[in-house]
């Protein structure tokens, strides 16, 4: 064999274990199936409308991305964004301008993320524990503190950071591509992106290293914190509502896309790139679903299917790259 046939066929079996491209494959066939089950699906329209629901799923999974790759796990991203939403608009009926309601949002949200770090590293509890504790902790605090009431008269203003286009394009759009690059350079060009994967692939050797395994693992934690509030303000504003139940299952979209990007649930494998495609895939079949009338429960149905392919094409490819 010609040492041109070697590097092609090299790249060739590059390019077929690649996990982003499979997902780009995915992607591309969901596309051309839900067009074929609704003929609105594809329109423009209907495609950047799709982008003002996925932007709050997606700023959180950037965030559980950087959790999932280093072996943990916050349950509790639903439960906070329905504690922030209430934060801010039970703090702005009581009296607090609505500038300084959400300025208090995002410290809660932070916060919340920030309790979740410190109480799984310095108890040493595994996060799925701890998570767990505040799934419920914080959503009961969501009800308390809203008395199963629900706020709905913000300022016209409001409306800007969940409904307002910037041309055809949403702006909320805007902010989740922005987001999307700083965790990309944060992964994949700093010291501390090496000391995510460091932490997934072998916490122990990476503590021997010198590195600062549980300043890392807090700061995770209270950097979703402040996504999960960035996600909730823009929540609050499309749906003009501030509630205890906001974000009921969301963890579990947030989860999926990160595990269907290709993140180990075993730790050290995971891209931002990745995850955004697993978003993708995952809004793209519920809108394509619901454009077609198929009943939520079906979706969610769909949804756990898709969930359980994920795990077992990523432990396929594991096995293929050890």
């Amino acid at each position: 064999m010609s040492a041109t046939q070697q590097t092609l066929r090299g790249r060739l079996s590059g390019i077929r274990f690649s996990r982003e491209l499979v997902l780009l494959g995915v992607l591309l066939a969901e596309l051309a199936v839900m067009s074929q089950l609704s003929p609105v699906f594809l329109t423009v329209g209907n495609l950047l409308n799709l982008s003002r629901f996925f932007v709050e799923v997606g700023l959180i999974a950037l965030g559980m991305t950087l959790i999932i790759i280093t072996g943990g796990i916050d349950l509790s991203v639903g439960s906070n964004l329905a504690l922030v939403s209430v934060v801010v608009g039970f703090s702005y009926v009581w009296g607090l301008p609505l500038g300084a309601a959400i300025v208090l949002g995002m410290l809660v949200g932070l916060l919340a993320g920030l309790f979740n770090g410190l109480f799984s590293t310095l108890l040493g509890l595994h996060p799925l524990v701890v998570t767990l504790g505040t799934f419920a902790l914080f959503r009961g605090l969501a009800y308390g503190l809203s008395d199963a009431d629900a706020v709905s008269n913000f300022p016209a203003w409001f409306a800007y950071f969940g409904q307002a286009y910037l041309g055809p394009v949403p702006g909320q759009l805007l902010v989740f591509v922005a987001a999307v690059v700083v965790v990309w350079l944060v992964l994949s060009r700093t010291a501390f992106g090496r000391y995510v994967y460091a932490i997934g692939n072998n916490e122990e050797a990476a503590r021997f290293s010198g590195v600062p395994v549980e300043r890392v693992k807090v700061a995770l934690y209270a950097g979703t914190g402040l996504l999960v509030a960035l996600a909730a303000i823009i929540y609050t504003s499309r749906v003009s509502t501030a509630r205890g139940d906001s974000g009921l299952g969301l963890e579990l979209d947030v989860i999926s896309a990160v595990v269907l990007g290709g993140a180990s649930i075993y730790g050290g494998t995971g891209t931002v790139a990745g995850t955004v495609l697993g978003v993708l895939i995952i809004a793209t079949l519920r809108n394509g679903l619901l454009l077609a009338g198929v009943p939520s429960t079906w979706q969610l149905f769909l949804l756990g299917v898709l969930l359980l392919a994920a795990v077992f094409v990523n432990e396929f490819f594991r096995r293929e790259e050890s």
